[in-house]
């Protein structure tokens, strides 16, 4: 068991520490007065406007895959999502303050999908875990972003009843929702853009990690993690716990098994998507705390996946 964890955590240190360093080196630039709060607040716009959007496009579209076949992790994936996102938002009614509700529930359901998840998978499981993991990622993280505009609304509406139709418009009009309907219909289609075009716009989606974890570390307030009652501190720590858990019991319950279950578990394994952090910048909210979780949850599952992987992996679950 004591091999398995070794290899496990050295599998964990290989994906998260290049992450790691970008959050560092932003957290650098920021204290030495190279970056600063109106450089973030203008990344995370490009991030969150194209960037990001570009990123989801072309890792759906160009995808090796086929949909039908993980219609069933797909389903465990959304139904893990949904209790995460219930569980949260019950929690946060009672225990957090409005404005940072919608924050606290995105920490909890929200993985990195897109970067962590994909590479986990590949290294687990080669060309059939990035195919396997690149679907999920292109269908969840339209419910990802959907549950995100709605809990974000509510919770940054203050004084306010929620409204129906300005939440559905917040949600048609998201970049990173139009991005992977947009992805679904030329799939759909079957229609190739330009090679010329495709390249450049290559070049802006592959912005959007280091840009993002680079703004993410320069936002990272250290100080606040010496308090105990910290919000980023505690759903931090919930994410990396609950959030595999669920997985582990929907997919068990389901009946997945070989590489489908092994996707779901370690998709839930990722700490909190840089995509997270863009969105509650873009819309007004306290962009401290999610950059927090975000660099919290990149460290923390350096350890906390290899304990998972290493779990599963004795009870022959992986």
């Amino acid at each position: 068991m004591w091999q398995d964890f070794i290899a496990s955590f050295y599998f964990a240190v290989g994906i998260t520490v290049p992450n790691i360093l970008l959050l560092v080196f932003g957290l650098f630039l920021f204290r030495t007065g190279q970056i600063d709060g109106h450089f973030c607040h203008q990344a995370a716009q490009l991030m969150f406007r194209w960037a990001l959007p570009a990123l989801l496009f072309f890792s759906i579209v160009e995808s090796q895959l086929n949909f039908l076949d993980q219609i069933p992790m797909l389903l465990a994936g959304t139904i893990a999502a949904l209790i995460l996102f219930i569980l949260a938002e019950i929690v946060a009614y009672f225990f957090v303050n409005k404005p940072d509700r919608g924050i606290f529930v995105q920490g909890i359901y929200r993985g990195n999908t897109a970067i962590v998840g994909v590479a986990f998978c590949t290294n687990a499981y080669g060309a059939e875990g990035l195919s396997t993991g690149a679907i999920f990622t292109g269908t969840l993280t339209l419910l990802y972003n959907i549950l995100a505009v709605i809990t974000l609304s509510r919770s940054l509406n203050q004084g306010k009843k929620t409204a129906f139709f300005p939440v559905l418009m917040n949600i048609i009009k998201n970049p990173l929702i139009i991005a992977i309907v947009l992805a679904f219909t030329v799939r759909f289609l079957s229609f190739r853009l330009p090679e010329s075009i495709a390249q450049g716009c290559h070049s802006v989606a592959s912005l959007a990690l280091p840009l993002a974890l680079l703004c993410i570390g320069a936002t990272f307030d250290v100080k606040s993690l010496l308090h105990k009652s910290d919000l980023a501190l505690i759903t931090s720590l919930l994410r990396v716990v609950i959030s595999p858990a669920v997985a582990i019991a929907v997919g068990y319950l389901m009946g997945l098994d070989g590489v489908p279950f092994g996707v779901l578990i370690l998709m839930h394994l990722t700490p909190v998507a840089a995509a997270a952090y863009v969105m509650v910048k873009a819309m007004g909210g306290n962009d401290v705390i999610i950059a927090n979780i975000v660099g919290i949850t990149t460290v923390v599952s350096m350890i906390t996946a290899s304990l998972w992987i290493t779990l599963l992996h004795w009870y022959g679950l992986m």
